[in-house]
C-alpha cells in the first residue's frame, strides 16, 4: 500500500502559537462547565446527523470522532470500534460512561497523538470551533491511511440568524464563540491540508422534532432545496499518491455478435502494468463470435488471453462474471464494438495508478464524434441521464452509459459484497458499478474519449426500451441515494 506523502505530517512537531493555545483553553473551559447533557433540539439534531453518517459509514468500520463531547453521536452509530477525543476532561469522562464500548482520550485535534489509524474520521460541527482549522486537518493525516475517509458536517451560514434565535429561546444549547465557514472555505482548507474532496451534500431542511413533517421535509424535500439545508456534509480522502508497484491489468471485453472486432481488440489493446490479461466473455451471439474468440486465442499465444461464456443474459451479467474471474489488480471494461479506441486505455491506467482517481469513467460527450457514432436521440438521453446521475451521486459524472470503466479489483470486491443494497437490477453493468463506487465513497474521475463509428455489426442498445429501464433505475436509486 502506498504511503501518505510526507507533507501530511510536516507540521506535527511545530509548537502551537499563543493565540491557538488561548482559544483551546477557552473551548476547554466552556465545555468543562456546559453541555454534559443534550436538550431535545440537540438530541433530535444528532439523530439526523447519525442517520446520515450511518449511510456514509459501514457498520464494521473503525471510527474516530474529533471533538466527541460526551459521546452522544458515537452512541447513536452502529459501529463497535469507536474512539473519541475532546479537549475537555469532563466531557471525556462523561463519554466513557455514555459509550462503554468506546475509547476516549483528552486531547485536541490540533494536538492529536494516537498510535493507530482509522477507517473513518468524523468532524461533526467541530471545524467552526477549531483553533486552527488547517493545522487540525493536517494533524489528523497522522491517524489516516490512504483509504481513510474524512466526514465533516458544518452549519450552513444561511442558518446563522435562525440558530441564534433558537439559542435565545433556549431551544438550542449555547455554543462558544466560533467561526462560520462556507463550503468554499472548507474545500480550500482541505486542499491546503492535503485532503481531496470526494463530494459535498447539504442535508437536513427541518431540524425540529415534529413527527411526519420532519421525515417528509428531510427525506423528500431536502434533496431539492440543498442551498437552504441546515448542514453540509463533505467527504474527503487523503490526496492520492502513485502506486509504484506497476499493478497488473485485466481488460474485460463483453462480446455479443461482434466477431468482426475480436482480432482488432487483441491487436490494438496496449500492454499495461506488470502484465495485461485480455478476457473475452461471450453470450447469446447469433453470429460466429464464440468461434472467432477461440480462433484468436489460438492465433496469439504470446498474449495473455482468457475466454469464457457468460452464465446469463445482458452486459451486466457478462461484466460481473468476467470481473469475478479476472486475475489482474486493475479491472477495465472495453466494449467489443471498439467505438472507444483501445489505444486510450493507458490514460485510464495512469489516472488510477497515479492516485488521482479510484474509479475512472469514460466520457463520449466532450470531443466531437464521428458522424454516425451516436444518434441524436441517444445523445439527448445521455446528456439527460448525466445530469440526473451527477445529482444522485453528488459527484460529476458526464456520461453514465459509456462502457469504459476502470477500478481496482479490491474495490470491485467491496462493491460486489455490498450489492444487496441496490440489488441485481442493472442489465447494463454501468450503474451497478457507479452506484457501488458512490456508496463506497470512491473518487470518481471522468476521462474524455473520441467516440468513433463502429466498423462491424449493429448496436445492442434499444433507445426506448432501455430508456424506460434507465428511468426505473433512476427512481429506484433515488430512494437509495437521495431520499434516505
Amino acid at each position: 500500500m502506498a504511503q501518505l506523502p510526507h507533507f501530511a505530517t510536516m507540521n506535527q512537531d511545530l509548537p502551537e502559537n499563543q493565540l491557538t493555545q488561548k482559544h483551546l483553553e477557552k473551548i476547554k473551559a466552556f465545555y468543562g462547565k456546559n453541555s454534559l447533557t443534550t436538550n431535545s433540539f440537540g438530541m433530535g439534531y444528532r439523530k439526523l446527523i447519525a442517520r446520515s453518517l450511518g449511510y456514509i459509514i459501514p457498520s464494521n468500520a473503525s471510527v474516530l470522532e474529533i471533538g466527541c463531547g460526551h459521546g452522544a453521536l458515537l452512541k447513536l452509530l452502529k459501529n463497535k470500534d469507536v474512539t473519541g477525543i475532546d479537549v475537555a476532561p469532563e466531557q471525556v469522562e462523561a463519554a466513557k460512561k455514555n459509550v462503554a464500548h468506546g475509547q476516549f482520550f483528552c486531547m485536541s485535534g490540533e494536538n492529536i497523538s494516537l498510535d493507530r489509524k482509522f477507517d473513518f474520521i468524523i468532524l461533526s460541527d467541530t471545524l467552526n470551533e477549531a483553533a486552527d482549522v488547517q493545522a487540525l486537518l493536517e494533524k489528523i493525516q497522522g491517524v489516516a491511511t490512504p483509504s481513510t475517509r474524512l466526514v465533516i458536517n458544518f452549519y450552513n451560514t444561511l442558518w446563522r440568524p435562525a440558530l441564534s434565535l433558537l439559542t435565545m429561546l433556549g431551544l438550542k444549547a449555547k455554543r462558544p464563540e466560533s467561526s462560520w465557514l462556507s463550503c468554499t472555505d472548507v474545500r480550500s482548507l482541505l486542499g491546503l491540508a492535503n485532503w481531496d474532496v470526494i463530494r459535498e451534500e447539504p442535508r437536513i431542511l427541518f431540524p425540529l422534532q415534529v413527527p411526519v413533517l420532519q421525515t417528509f421535509l428531510n427525506r423528500y424535500m431536502a434533496p431539492f432545496f440543498s442551498f437552504c439545508n441546515l448542514t453540509c456534509f463533505t467527504v474527503a480522502r487523503p490526496m492520492g499518491v502513485a502506486n509504484e508497484d506497476q499493478p497488473s491489468v485485466t481488460v474485460v471485453v463483453p462480446a455479443r455478435n461482434e466477431s468482426g472486432n475480436i482480432e482488432d481488440a487483441v491487436k490494438r489493446t496496449p500492454k499495461m502494468g506488470k502484465w495485461t490479461e485480455l478476457l473475452f466473455i461471450e453470450g447469446n451471439s447469433t453470429d460466429n463470435t464464440w468461434e472467432e474468440i477461440q480462433r484468436v486465442k489460438a492465433a496469439y499465444p504470446d498474449h495473455k488471453i482468457t475466454i469464457m461464456q457468460q452464465s446469463g443474459k445482458g452486459k451486466g451479467n457478462a461484466v460481473r462474471d468476467a470481473f469475478d474471474a479476472a486475475q489482474g489488480d486493475i479491472l477495465m471494461i472495453l466494449d467489443a464494438d471498439l467505438t472507444m479506441p483501445p489505444e486510450d486505455l493507458p490514460k485510464y491506467y495512469h489516472a488510477i495508478t497515479s492516485g488521482k482517481a479510484e474509479f475512472v469513467n469514460g466520457v463520449r460527450l466532450v470531443y466531437p464524434m464521428e458522424d454516425k457514432a451516436m444518434r441524436f436521440l441517444n445523445m439527448c438521453g445521455n446528456k439527460f441521464f448525466s445530469i440526473v446521475f451527477s445529482w444522485l451521486l453528488s459527484q460529476p459524472v458526464k456520461d453514465t452509459l459509456c462502457g469504459t470503466k476502470v477500478l481496482y479489483k479490491t474495490d470491485y470486491q467491496k462493491i460486489a459484497a455490498n450489492r444487496s443494497y441496490f440489488g441485481n437490477f442493472d442489465p447494463f453493468g454501468d450503474f451497478d458499478l457507479l452506484f457501488g463506487a458512490s456508496k463506497l465513497n470512491l473518487k470518481i474521475v471522468d476521462i474524455p474519449i473520441r467516440y468513433r463509428n463502429r466498423n462491424y455489426g449493429d448496436t445492442n442498445i434499444s433507445r426506448f426500451r432501455h430508456g424506460m429501464i434507465l428511468l426505473r433505475m433512476v427512481a429506484y436509486a433515488s430512494r437509495k441515494l437521495k431520499f434516505i
